[in-house]
């Protein structure tokens, strides 16, 4: 079991440094990265599902967000950062995400997430308290272009969420918590 805790502890390190945004570079290098990652998934969702780019333009806002996730076995762990844009103020808001889960599952995986705000009350309620919890089941199997993974689109309390695998091998179903919080050295 301490094998496994500590097996666990090193991945989960490794997740979140690949995933971080880079740790010696200035603020305003690591939002144009950001800006980067946001600009890119968003791409790659709008070539997927052409819809969402009119909910985007008609919502409160939306965030975009690079995640990396690994599961070993019972346990799950990931961690990732990104940004959150109010349609109506124009202003953005940069964060950062850690997650834990427990179920069955193995693998690596790295994935966007976009969120679009349909009002909003549930844009400022993420940003001033950043939960979320719930189920996950997925498989997916992608090395840059090659492979395949599901665009998942849930949606729940005015928001309506879509995950796009960028690469990795995983199988998982999972129940986890994710944590998003304000990135107080970006904003």
């Amino acid at each position: 079991m301490k094998r496994f805790i500590l097996l666990s502890m090193v991945v989960f390190t490794l997740a979140l440094t690949g995933c971080a945004t880079t740790g010696s570079a200035s603020p305003s290098e690591k939002r144009a990265l950001v800006h980067s990652m946001e600009s890119n998934t968003l791409s790659k969702l709008y070539t997927i599902k052409p819809d969402v780019k009119k909910q985007i333009a008609n919502s409160a806002g939306y965030a975009v967000f690079d995640n990396a996730n690994v599961n070993v076995v019972l346990a799950s762990f990931g961690g990732g950062y990104g940004v959150i844009k109010n349609n109506l103020t124009g202003k953005s808001t940069y964060m950062n995400m850690g997650e834990a889960g427990l179920g069955l599952g193995l693998g690596v995986k790295d994935f966007n997430v976009v969120m679009v705000f349909h009002n909003q009350a549930a844009l400022n309620r993420f940003i001033e308290h950043g939960w979320a919890f719930g189920g996950n089941a997925d498989a997916a199997a992608k090395y840059k272009e090659k492979g395949g993974a599901l665009v998942a689109e849930a949606i729940a309390d005015q928001v309506t969420v879509y995950s796009l695998t960028e690469s990795g091998l995983a199988l998982q179903a999972v129940l986890k918590g994710t944590k998003f919080w304000v990135d107080s050295e970006l904003n």
